[in-house]
């Protein structure tokens, strides 16, 4: 009994000490931090990738939402109008994991906007998440019953008024007004605040019920619109500076820029310079009818396909994006312009007041631009001058 009792206890002892098999124990705590590693870099990476795509879906719809607010229809926010359209249709065109996310219209807000106090922001959400029953699925993960992941993103851009714009024609025109000689504004009217003297309008004694103008970044705010004012033909002249006019303009000479090879140069291609509201725009002296024709001529040879369509009030048969015919004509005050005249200054004071998106349609043999009023963007400068009510918008993405 003794000898079998001494040789069990040793042989426990033994199997005690014994370390065989402890290599399976490591071998599947091993494949244990295998499996979690796999899952954090295969999984992991695949929802970070989708969260990045989403975010792009997200952007997208909400910057073809903004741009719709611009281009089509400020006001229309409905489910079937070209912002909310704009937006479904460009976020989910942008695949989120090889499919396109759930963007329904209701996903499509216009919070207000407590710096303009106007709708002009547009909020896209998209959604891959099991409520919309088009989560992402995971690879490893369900080992460990995680089947699937819920992505979403939230974008939010804005149509904010522009303050500054490239791309300025070299002439000039004032901006809108109320008309109160001859009743309801047309193209065919002038600003009149004083009565004609010799052979000069504007240079006589005030008028007993002058002329309005309010400029933007002032409350009714009477200048141009892009909604309003879309498609509205202009036919413009050159000014001999004794008339505020719609239909006439002012020659200027852009930053940088003298004679008519410049003037011509400036009208027929894009100029970069960057002009802001309230600066002034100094006077071009020379005969311009020769180098407006052919700037003219050489701007319209660039897009020959390109006409302006009354139908859907737009261009069409443009062979660009955005038709190189679209420029920007920047207006002048035409209060300052009449009290110039008033007190006789030899040169008209011409200061950028607002801009005006202009179609150039043609140039006759009579001296006469023709061209139609359409939106177009422009640029946000820091500390630049208040731009609400400014015609030009700025579209980008604020969150």
């Amino acid at each position: 009994m003794t000898l079998l009792h001494v040789t069990t206890r040793e042989r426990l002892h033994r199997l005690r000490a014994d370390e065989r098999g402890m290599s399976f124990v490591f071998v599947g705590m091993s494949m244990m931090a295998f499996m979690a590693a796999s899952m954090l870099a295969i999984d992991v990476g695949r929802l970070m990738t989708a969260r990045t795509q989403a975010q792009r879906s997200a952007d997208a719809g909400a910057l073809a939402g903004a741009t719709a607010l611009v281009f089509n229809s400020f006001t229309d926010h409905s489910e079937s109008g070209p912002a909310v359209t704009s937006a479904v249709n460009t976020a989910r065109a942008n695949l989120v994991m090889s499919e396109a996310p759930s963007v329904n219209p209701a996903d499509v807000t216009f919070p207000p906007n407590p710096d303009t106090g106007q709708s002009d922001l547009v909020e896209v959400t998209v959604y891959r998440s099991s409520v919309r029953a088009n989560a992402v699925t995971n690879l490893i993960a369900p080992i460990f019953g995680i089947n699937t992941a819920d992505i979403t993103a939230t974008a939010r851009a804005v149509a904010a008024p522009a303050g500054a714009a490239i791309c300025v024609l070299p002439l000039t025109i004032p901006d809108r007004w109320i008309e109160q000689q001859t009743g309801p504004w047309t193209p065919d009217d002038s600003f009149d605040v004083y009565a004609a003297k010799g052979n000069k309008q504007n240079s006589g004694a005030p008028l007993p019920k002058p002329d309005v103008y309010v400029p933007p970044g002032h409350t009714n705010a009477t200048g141009y619109q892009p909604q309003r004012d879309k498609g509205l033909q202009l036919v413009l002249k050159s000014n001999n500076q004794n008339k505020v006019a719609p239909s006439m303009y002012n020659a200027w000479d852009l930053p940088g820029s003298v004679g008519g090879d410049d003037y011509r140069d400036n009208l027929a291609t894009c100029n970069k310079t960057l002009i802001k509201i309230g600066d002034n725009m100094t006077p071009e002296n020379g005969n311009m009818a020769g180098p407006t024709q052919q700037g003219a001529e050489e701007l319209i040879a660039r897009d020959q396909g390109a006409r302006w369509d009354t139908g859907c009030n737009c261009v069409k048969g443009s062979a660009y994006g955005v038709s190189p015919r679209i420029r920007i004509v920047p207006l002048y005050n035409p209060v300052e312009y009449a009290q110039g005249q008033q007190t006789g200054k030899s040169q008209p004071q011409l200061q950028v007041v607002n801009y005006l998106g202009f179609f150039v349609e043609g140039f006759n043999g009579g001296g006469e631009l023709t061209g139609r009023i359409t939106p177009i963007t422009g640029r946000i400068v820091p500390g630049g001058p208040p731009a609400v009510g400014a015609f030009a918008q700025a579209i980008m993405l604020v969150k």
